[in-house]
């Protein structure tokens, strides 16, 4: 009998260790796709590496990261089933990454999709009426299951066909953890990460960021928004922001991806941070990210200060006065 493959949605989280782990032991040969985009699935937490690659490393399953591209940041902009309660579009989120997924089984020579969504866990996603209406925009056609939770919905084909036996697999359903933990315990599953967060959507602090981006540029790029977690970030005007960096190390981050044409920003005669100015920027502009730099140094107050000012390699210096004030900086902060 063939060996049939699927392709599992991994956070690395518990529940789709326990996914995957759960179809292994069937006999059915699984991939982890770990789909990552500016807001999640991003962040190194060991020499570089993911926290999904290193569960999956730990576990033993074949891994495999996939970025978003544009075309998740349009969905973003527009999600059909709107957002949660912060700026998180969860359940075309979902239908999205299926639907990447889905797109792949035939190169990746894989049967159907797994997930590690458990019935009733989430309230926008992981309804039973939204776990329907996912199943039914992402395209997989009865292709997609949900081991942890498969007994309380409706037969897929990877059951109906023997690949996969039903009654194998576990009842899961529920708000509460217990019955994940019980079967990490039985699967050997022993380190996991705690539940809950991951996404920068649903973070108070980064959403006017986000809000910011959409609001101001027509047709963002993934740049854009993977600029968001480094800096402080100030609007000068429609066509112009500000990005300040807190210390060398975003410092460092900001000079590598200064783009093409872009304006950055020192003072002269001491530590200071890297300005990166993203837009179009005008003479006002310039001058009033002059005066942010140099609240973040400790040049004389009320005095003009010399700034090092670089584009596309070319360097020269402006002066500019160290009299912004506190209440003005705040109303420039995004």
């Amino acid at each position: 009998m063939k060996q049939r493959r699927a392709l599992a949605l991994f956070s690395g989280g518990l529940d789709s260790i326990l996914a995957v782990k759960v179809i292994q032991q069937q006999g059915v040969d699984v991939l982890a796709l770990n789909f990552t985009s500016p807001f999640f699935g991003c962040s190194p937490i060991l020499d570089g590496e993911p926290l999904a690659a290193q569960y999956a490393r730990r576990y033993g399953i074949p891994f495999r990261s996939v970025p978003l591209d544009e075309s998740f940041l349009e969905m973003l902009r527009h999600p059909r089933h709107g957002y949660g309660s912060a700026l998180n579009p969860c359940i075309d989120c979902k239908t999205f990454m299926l639907r990447c997924a889905g797109g792949l089984m035939e190169e990746l020579e894989a049967d159907f999709v797994i997930t590690g969504e458990v019935v009733g866990q989430r309230p926008m996603s992981q309804r039973h009426d939204t776990l329907r209406v996912i199943e039914r925009d992402c395209g997989l056609d009865g292709l997609l299951l949900r081991p942890l939770s498969a007994r309380f919905l409706k037969v897929t084909i990877p059951e109906a066909e023997g690949w996969v036996r039903r009654e194998e697999l576990p009842a899961i359903k529920g708000r509460g953890r217990k019955d994940q933990i019980r079967l990490a315990a039985a699967l050997g599953v022993d380190s996991y990460p705690a539940p809950g967060g991951g996404c920068l959507l649903t973070e108070d602090s980064y959403i006017p960021k986000v809000r910011d981006v959409l609001d101001h540029l027509q047709q963002p790029a993934v740049r854009d928004f993977d600029l968001l977690r480094t800096g402080r970030h100030f609007r000068l005007s429609e066509r112009c922001k500000v990005i300040v960096g807190r210390d060398s190390s975003d410092n460092e981050k900001l000079l590598a991806v200064i783009g093409p044409g872009e304006t950055t920003l020192r003072w002269m005669d001491g530590a200071s941070p890297l300005v990166l100015l993203v837009g179009e920027p005008t003479e006002v502009d310039l001058l009033q990210a002059g005066r942010l730099l140099l609240r973040y140094t400790k040049a004389a107050k009320g005095e003009a200060a010399c700034l090092s000012l670089q584009v596309d390699g070319n360097r020269s210096e402006i002066s500019v006065m160290n009299d912004l004030q506190e209440d003005e900086l705040e109303l420039l902060r995004i």
